[in-house]
């Protein structure tokens, strides 16, 4: 338990930086009292040290400033400044480049692939499977996709959903994670962008490997 000394600490750091935070967004007492629906003299109380918050009125008081929790007891001048780290990493994708991956029933291009430690991975994909049969086991890997039909139409499976239909200008975000399979769904070729996104930071070489497990590989 605090003793009575870091109570009353805290109860002062905790009114100096409401009305830090509140004179940074220009507002009054009885603003924020409006805002977050406590009382004025509640909060006059607190801004002069004389009371403190339960958490559940922390919670109130920062939701109707639409403030982070951390505001109320580190003012932001003592707080570092984040500094935006520019990488500066570029890549150009030409027509017919990358680096493919053919089979029988499915080509994957994989753009980009110079650029090492990619946390997206864009992908031109043409889909001739058409049966589950063909496919063979759903894929599954670590992070999200998205998957955009440009030609054709392209049957969704996945094993927690019924299996959707994409037309041409059709998109899908899915848990990559989830059991997942594109089928082709029409007479025409199908074909589609789906971009790879994960925090993992061997995406790329990861796909690769599911993709050639079965497969021959050819640069381009």
């Amino acid at each position: 338990m605090q003793d009575h000394d870091e109570l009353a600490n805290t109860t002062s750091r905790l009114g100096v930086c409401l009305k830090a935070a509140r004179r940074a967004r220009g507002l009054t007492l009885k603003q924020v009292a409006e805002r977050t629906g406590m009382a004025l003299s509640t909060l006059s109380k607190v801004e002069n040290g004389q009371m403190s918050l339960t958490y559940d009125k922390l919670l109130q008081l920062t939701a109707g400033l639409k403030i982070e929790i951390a505001e109320l007891f580190e003012p932001a001048g003592s707080r570092p400044e984040r500094r935006e780290v520019i990488t500066a990493r570029r890549s150009i994708s030409r027509a017919g480049q990358g680096h493919l991956v053919d089979t029988t029933f499915y080509s994957y291009r994989y753009q980009c692939t110079d650029l090492v430690g990619k946390q997206m991975v864009p992908i031109l994909a043409e889909i001739r499977a058409r049966t589950l049969e063909e496919f063979g086991a759903l894929l599954r890997h670590a992070g999200e996709e998205y998957f955009y039909v440009t030609s054709g139409r392209v049957a969704v499976h996945t094993e927690f959903y019924e299996p959707a239909v994409l037309e041409v200008g059709d998109g899908i975000y899915l848990d990559s994670s989830m059991g997942h399979a594109y089928l082709n769904a029409g007479e025409e070729p199908a074909r589609a962008i789906c971009v790879c996104t994960s925090e993992e930071p061997d995406l790329y070489q990861k796909l690769r490997s599911i993709s050639e497990a079965e497969t021959r590989s050819v640069d381009a």
